[in-house]
């Protein structure tokens, strides 16, 4: 007898080939379509491991030091160029660059971050010293906006003050600038690079001594440098030591903050940076953020809205401070202390 004609349990009758075949466990048939999306489930659970991004996800992390009324027409540029959707976080002007500085470092071993867009130098290379960014290739500076000093003449006359405008920094230490003079706090932002690349211009005994007589001066010690420019323009202060971008936005605002003295070598040039994050999640649209923002193209742009002031600091001819950044970085901790005790608040 052949396996085939096998009989049944005892009594049962035999039964036909398509009623065994019925009642056999059904056996799930898989369309092209499913057996596609199998594929694609399998490989995206091989090709990203726990903690990781995949790379070509179309979007990137920016933290922006950059203005946002300046950096938000840029990036959503960059996003209609490149198909990358764009995060950013911006930093508040009573803390600028600082904040944002502090924040990568907390995160540089579990980086959110892909991109940093800096608006002065000092902290791109500290945050460069403690390798937050990428080792090779890691940061570039391009543009560049200047500090300088305003000299609200209008308001000097109305109040019976100086009719002639300081010719130095070192002159806001004379009596007749008395609560006259006004500069955002100098823990922060290109005032604080500003503070510090004095220090290495005049040495640190004579750079205390200058810092504790313009504090028993009563300056007025702003949140920011845009209410630096505010000040002038409400007459309430003489002087301001402010940033250039400020003073154009106070212009394009029709403020009538006063005469924009010269360049001169106490003052300072400070460039925006961009950098890639170390271990970035998303490497690849890092990279193209990174070169957008350095085109010649997107540069002029920044300057044309006085977001930036020039396109590189090597046009300009006049001597300004040029600091030893290594050493700067070097005697950061004992400056940031030696201000924080004069200035404070």
């Amino acid at each position: 007898m052949s396996m085939s004609s096998l009989p049944g349990p005892a009594g049962a009758p035999e039964q036909p080939d398509s009623l065994a075949q019925a009642q056999q466990p059904r056996r799930r048939r898989w369309g092209w379509p499913a057996v596609a999306l199998l594929v694609v489930v399998v490989l995206v659970v091989v090709a990203v491991k726990p903690g990781h991004v995949v790379t070509g996800a179309k979007t990137v992390m920016v933290y922006a030091a950059q203005d946002q009324v300046y950096a938000e027409p840029i990036l959503r540029e960059f996003t209609a160029a490149t198909g990358i959707r764009v995060r950013a976080v911006y930093d508040s002007e009573a803390v600028k660059t600082v904040g944002l500085a502090n924040r990568l470092l907390a995160e540089r071993h579990r980086p959110q971050c892909d991109v940093f867009w800096g608006n002065e130098e000092l902290r791109t290379r500290q945050l460069a010293a403690a390798g937050v960014f990428r080792p090779s290739n890691g940061w570039a500076a391009f543009g560049y906006r200047s500090r300088r000093l305003v000299f609200r003449s209008l308001a000097a006359a109305d109040v019976g003050g100086p009719t002639d405008p300081p010719g130095s920094l070192l002159e806001l230490t004379n009596t007749v600038w008395r609560r006259r003079v006004s500069l955002a706090y100098p823990l922060f932002g290109s005032t604080s690079t500003h503070f510090m690349a004095l220090r290495q211009h005049w040495g640190p005994a004579r750079w205390e001594a200058w810092c504790r007589a313009l504090a028993a001066n009563q300056p007025f010690l702003e949140e920011g440098n845009s209410h630096v420019v505010r000040r002038l323009a409400r007459g309430e202060a003489l002087v301001g030591l402010t940033d250039s971008d400020d003073i154009a936005a106070a212009q394009r605002e029709g403020l009538a903050i006063g005469q924009v003295l010269p360049l001169q070598p106490e003052l300072l040039l400070i460039p925006n940076t961009v950098a890639v994050i170390h271990n970035a999640p998303h490497p690849d649209s890092a990279q193209r953020l990174f070169e957008f923002l350095q085109q010649p193209a997107v540069v002029a742009q920044l300057v044309a809205v006085h977001a930036l002031e020039g396109m590189s600091p090597a046009e300009v001819t006049v001597l300004t401070l040029r600091p030893d950044w290594d050493a700067l970085l070097r005697d950061l901790d004992a400056a940031t202390e030696a201000m924080r005790r004069i200035f404070l608040r």
